[in-house]
């Protein structure tokens, strides 16, 4: 039975290996701090946080959150540790709620390894507090007992750290914590998709598992903008996952914080086409998808029966729920990344975890220095390296069985994608028709992780963009980068940003996107020539700084006048030539061309814009604007970085893998793109635009 806490209260522990699931209205910072018999801290290096998120027996997450998983193991905690204190810290410089009154309480649970909870405390009557120890576990007696605390902070983690015992660099130390923190939004992969009140996909079961599987602390999921998914037990890729949780916005700078939990999808009637992008009163501009319902969706298809008893079922593409296929797919898609994360934490956490057992035998065996010669000693390292492989060995057969229904599960829902989510390799392309609504999602590249390289997860961005996008062109971004001459990697990353804003025309209804290139040295003519000969631009690439000044004045203007009529709710009073559809701006070489004025300009348009229909996609190196200094470190923060060649820079909501992101790229030789830059160029001219 699970024990609902109160302030102060306490229960005793019935294991040693736990995990601490946290639940919060707003993304949240976790650590952790040991303590020794009088619950004094006695370093920096007894503090587990995102800068440093691993200690003996602790880790915690690496991101800031709506949802945490912190794997404790108890047995493995020095000996001097007599504490282990839960601390949440709300992140600064990120746009979000400042003081724990403005969100919804926190709520904290610790649970045995199969997801069973043995302790709930809810951090109720927090108001100007930034900062809070959630609850501690304390060795009494020889026995473990975990106490709800709830004790806040108005001065926030330094002060924290300081009342639990960091003498002295409490506040630098703070400091490091929310800046690496703040690094980590920049390198989030986008979110997974809104759970419905069922949950977002139905998992086939692929047998028994293996009944005496290795295990080990299982690192905690993390998560980032825009919505945050609330993650269930650890599981293998075949394991159904257990009830949905709340999900809550988590953007930084370019999408607004609510502090309230998202609600379900919403829109119309399926037959309904999209209301056009016009702002509303009261509100922003209502640019949801038409087809996102307020209700459940409906539940996914029956899944195939096995062939054989006791075999796994045949994968079926769309068995997520949703409304249309498009949406179980999105859905499905989002649960095999998932699936795929957790596979490979599993597996890694085992690895881990038969690497230290092995250390700990041969310490005990060889702490004696009578075995630590002649047969003894052999004998004790050749019994620790069996053990060791043969927990490897085992983790693996789990891990390969997994990672194989993940690769029969993606063969069979790859050819079924929709042209916004299909590789452009994909034969779907050459029978696109520009759609009369819009889709859920855009693809914009795969990911995939060391384990199975073969085995890549499109990467989908909500559509409309919540975030703006930067492709980094420059040669320290990656190795692959530094190998590669930098004119050839300006136009790879200029080459990429065509493709993204070409596959951004195609998937919108005619007339109802428009792109604007700044290019302003006229660098980029060859790689912008197929959208300059399609005719889909919004007018020439502007050049020099009088167009560079001549495109942010209009985007700007754009943006002012929709906030000020949606401030007023006064939408019929919008200027009749103002284009009220969305745009994207495509920027080269930034900074050359910029002023100041027009860097200022560039700033607002990455916050304000995305609000109200105004996406910015840039190409640049962020050392060429290194004279600006920390001033537009909340640019580069505020975009989803990605890389024009193969590079393992993004992290997963969950874990924080470092995923391989790979960039679109058309087959050699195929005439795709202009084939679908036409079909956009006849859509405009048939719907008289």
């Amino acid at each position: 039975m699970t024990a609902e806490l109160v302030r102060g209260q306490n229960h005793t522990l019935p294991q040693t290996r736990l995990e601490i699931r946290v639940s919060a209205g707003s993304p949240v910072v976790a650590g952790a701090t040991l303590g020794d018999e009088n619950g004094t801290v006695r370093g920096a290096e007894w503090i587990a946080h995102p800068g440093a998120h691993r200690l003996p027996g602790l880790e915690v997450s690496r991101q800031a959150a709506a949802g945490h998983r912190l794997a404790v193991d108890l047995e493995a905690l020095p000996d001097e540790v007599h504490r282990v204190t839960v601390l949440l810290a709300l992140p600064t410089g990120v746009g979000g709620p400042t003081r724990f009154g403005a969100t919804a309480a926190p709520f904290v649970a610790v649970t045995g390894l199969d997801g069973t909870e043995i302790a709930t405390f809810t951090l109720t009557g927090l108001d100007a507090e930034s900062a809070v120890s959630a609850l501690e576990l304390y060795r009494r007696q020889g026995a473990w007992k975990v106490r709800a605390v709830g004790q806040g902070y108005a001065a926030g983690l330094a002060e924290m750290l300081a009342d639990q015992g960091l003498a002295a660099g409490a506040a630098e130390l703070a400091a490091s914590i929310q800046e690496a923190v703040a690094r980590s939004l920049a390198r989030s992969v986008a979110p997974p998709p809104p759970r419905t009140p069922e949950g977002d996909r139905v998992r086939h079961t692929s047998g028994p598992l293996d009944p005496h599987p290795p295990t080990a602390p299982q690192p905690q999921p993390t998560a980032h903008p825009p919505t945050v998914h609330q993650p269930t037990a650890p599981q293998s890729a075949t394991h159904p996952p257990t009830a949905p949780q709340p999900q809550v916005p988590a953007h930084p700078s370019a999408v607004p914080q609510p502090a309230a939990p998202a609600h379900p999808p919403t829109g119309t009637d399926p037959g309904t086409p999209p209301a056009p992008a016009a702002p509303t009163a009261g509100g922003p501009i209502n640019y949801a998808h038409p087809r996102r319902q307020h209700a459940a969706p409906p539940p996914p298809p029956p899944a195939a029966p096995p062939a054989e008893p006791g075999q796994a079922p045949q994968p079926v593409a769309g068995d997520a729920t949703g409304w249309s296929m498009d949406e179980r797919l999105y859905n499905q898609i989002w649960g095999m990344f998932e699936d795929l994360a957790r596979a490979a934490a599993a597996y890694r956490s085992a690895v881990d975890f038969a690497e230290s057992r092995m250390g700990q035998e041969l310490d005990r065996s060889l702490s004696d220095p009578r075995n630590r010669i002649g047969g003894t000693g052999d004998r004790a390292r050749e019994e620790a390296r069996a053990k060791r492989d043969e927990l490897i060995a085992r983790a693996r057969e789990v891990l390969d069985r997994d990672l194989a229904q993940l690769a029969a599960e993606a063969a069979v829902v790859e050819p079924a994608l929709p042209a916004a989510y299909a590789g452009w390799d994909n034969p779907v392309w050459h029978a696109h028709r520009i759609p009369m609504e819009l889709p859920m999602a855009l693809r914009i590249g795969d990911l995939h992780l060391p384990e199975r390289t073969d085995l890549r997860i499109p990467l989908l961005v909500r559509l409309p963009l919540e975030r703006g996008i930067w492709v980094d062109s420059g040669r320290t971004a990656s190795e692959a980068a530094a190998l590669m001459d930098t004119d050839r990697l300006r136009r790879l990353a200029m080459e990429t940003a065509v493709l993204h804003a070409a596959r951004l025309l195609a998937v919108y209804p005619p007339g109802e996107f428009s792109v604007h290139v700044i290019d302003p040295a006229g660098s980029a003519a060859g790689s912008l020539a197929p959208l300059v000969d399609a005719g889909v631009l919004a007018g020439p690439p502007a050049a020099g700084p009088g167009g560079v000044a001549s495109v942010l004045a209009h985007l700007t203007r754009r943006v002012d006048l929709v906030q000020m009529a949606v401030r007023a709710g006064a939408a019929d009073a919008l200027p009749p030539d103002l284009d009220t559809g969305e745009q994207l701006l495509v920027v080269n070489d930034f900074p050359h061309g910029f002023d100041d004025r027009a860097v200022t300009q560039l700033r607002y348009l990455a916050d304000e814009g995305p609000s109200v229909g105004v996406h910015l996609l840039m190409v640049a190196d962020r050392e060429d604007a290194s004279a600006y200094g920390p001033v537009l470190d909340p640019l580069w923060r505020s975009l989803l970085r990605i890389t024009p060649v193969a590079d393992n820079h993004l992290a997963d909501p969950w874990v924080g893998h470092a995923w391989t992101y790979e960039p679109p790229a058309t087959p050699p030789g195929s005439r795709v793109l202009e084939q679908v830059l036409a079909a956009v160029t006849a859509a405009r001219r048939a719907a008289g635009h």
